[in-house]
């Protein structure tokens, strides 16, 4: 799940006037009588995928397909179109069918990731057709635009942690703002960006790659439509693995605020012990708390004279998105992060590569093309309270005992707060009429919590639960970790499910150059 940032020439036809989908357990947002099957019109189903290269040099092949805008009324408007994307099997003779994935976020692009999946196992490569595609709402499908560039700036200025009347009032303003752009630019297309409607988007997909039965892989928000589609269409899935788990089993709200107190735990648990561990290369500190209490002090000077890199303005708000998601990954974050932050302590004579570092760490915000598609998911999927006063009173104390990604909260969910009333339908996760689903959790991954993959876990019933201790990368497959992948490939590729939970001991933590022998 995103949290500012980040975030990696078959032509078929179905015969038939109207293939019929199948829903399941989905229930209307007020709870009340399941919906009526939605069914699939002969226009959309006997499309014909046009596989071409998706550009030169690229191992994926590129089609585009047309679906309802909504799948519950498909005279409703005009038609969506929906990029889609292919990675071949490379052995023929061992292949056995299609693996579809899905982007995190929401709000990320899904085109390029067959080849990243399958380029990180020769087993799935083998084995599988990966395919993938961009949400309705997203990248090379029909897109949802709401701000520029230059109007989203606004929006990340200044310090979240400015608790002041007027600064408050300017955070909800300003959210309330986002709202009616969105809704003079997009509004005939917001209400149907929803997860269960990219389900159904899905499910058209596999029927013409003339496929009876899917596997998929998804990681992060992906567990989300996964869990979505195989409840939505259980008959149709074949395997099923689910990458660090949002809490599929309740709503938005009540997940995005068990998100604080995850990244403050990873922030000061994981990454500052790693960072004073390594004060004989970043001096930063000899002890966790050193290390916080600098960061603090820099934060301080960063609200009082916020520094420039290149074009890039580095503010309070910037030191914690680029802290929030370098720590996603301890490989690939904990390093670049305190080189930064240790450029950042000697600013006035910091050279150029290190100002470069920091730009690069503090300057990555996700665009207003990605929060159009998170905001309209995260917002309609699930019912959000309305109640302000209860936003600004609860992000308050988040502010001040969970700042990290507490300072932000106000900002998020005074979106949804204003967000048109949705008429989307609730899915009911429940794992009935499913294989052995397999799913995969660190201790302490900061966006997807293991307290919520728990939950998720026990919702989708005959899952299992491989459990990565002493670790909290978000995303753990093809992460160099042999215990997850042996697990995952064996599932995927063998068809062997767990017949229990497993545990896999973490990766180590990445030893920055220069260390001391008696500091590794």
């Amino acid at each position: 799940m995103f949290t500012f940032g980040k975030s990696r020439r078959m032509t078929s036809a179905v015969s038939g006037a109207v293939v019929t989908a199948i829903a399941a357990a989905v229930l209307p947002a007020s709870a009340a009588q399941a919906q009526a099957r939605p069914s699939v019109p002969a226009r959309y189903a006997q499309q014909h995928l046009d596989w071409q290269q998706c550009g030169k040099d690229s191992p994926l092949e590129c089609a585009t397909m047309a679906v309802p805008r909504d799948w519950h009324d498909p005279d409703a408007g005009p038609d969506l179109t929906i990029a889609v994307s292919r990675h071949r099997a490379s052995d023929p003779a061992k292949r056995r069918g299609v693996l579809m994935m899905a982007a995190g976020g929401p709000g990320g692009s899904g085109l390029q990731r067959p080849q990243w999946l399958a380029g990180g196992s020769a087993a799935v490569d083998a084995a599988y057709d990966v395919v993938s595609f961009d949400q309705r709402g997203v990248g090379n499908s029909t897109r949802a635009v709401c701000e520029s560039d230059a109007e989203f700036a606004d929006f990340t200025a200044g310090d979240f942690r400015d608790r002041s009347p007027a600064a408050v009032q300017r955070v909800v303003d300003r959210s309330r703002a986002f709202v009616e752009h969105c809704k003079s630019r997009s509004g005939d297309l917001l209400p149907y960006l929803t997860t269960e409607q990219t389900v159904r988007d899905m499910d058209l997909f596999r029927s013409l790659l003339g496929e009876k039965k899917i596997s998929y892989y998804g990681a992060s928000y992906a567990t989300m439509v996964g869990a979505y589609y195989a409840t939505l269409f259980p008959q149709r899935v074949e395997r099923a693995v689910l990458d660090s788990n949002i809490a599929f089993d309740g709503s938005w709200g009540s997940f995005m605020t068990g998100q604080p107190k995850s990244f403050q735990r990873r922030f000061e648990q994981d990454f500052l012990p790693w960072l004073a561990q390594y004060d004989g290369v970043y001096h930063y500190g000899r002890t966790a708390a050193e290390a916080k209490a600098k960061w603090e002090r820099q934060r301080s000077a960063l609200r009082a004279h916020p520094v420039k890199a290149g074009d890039t303005v580095i503010g309070p708000n910037q030191l914690d998105n680029g802290t929030l998601q370098a720590i996603y990954s301890a490989g690939k974050g904990f390093g670049p992060l305190a080189g930064a932050l240790a450029a950042l302590d000697h600013w006035d004579t910091a050279d150029a590569r290190e100002k470069t570092l920091a730009a690069q760490v503090f300057g990555s915000y996700s665009g207003p093309g990605f929060f159009a598609e998170y905001f309209s998911v995260t917002c309609n999927d699930t019912r959000w309270d309305r109640n302000m006063d209860h936003w600004i009173e609860r992000s308050a104390k988040d502010t001040v005992d969970l700042p990290l990604v507490g300072a932000r909260e106000l900002a998020f969910s005074a979106v949804c707060a204003a967000w048109p009333t949705s008429k989307a339908p609730r899915v009911k996760v429940t794992g009935a009429g499913l294989p052995t689903t397999l799913m995969v959790n660190s201790v302490h991954d900061p966006a997807t919590y293991y307290e919520a993959a728990v939950r998720a876990h026990r919702a989708l019933r005959g899952s299992r639960l491989v459990t990565v201790t002493g670790d909290g990368d978000h995303g753990q497959f093809e992460t160099g970790n042999a215990c997850v992948d042996g697990i995952v490939n064996a599932y995927l590729v063998g068809g062997t499910a767990p017949e229990r939970d497993l545990t896999c001991a973490g990766k180590p933590l990445p030893v920055p150059e220069g260390a001391s022998p008696a500091a590794k």
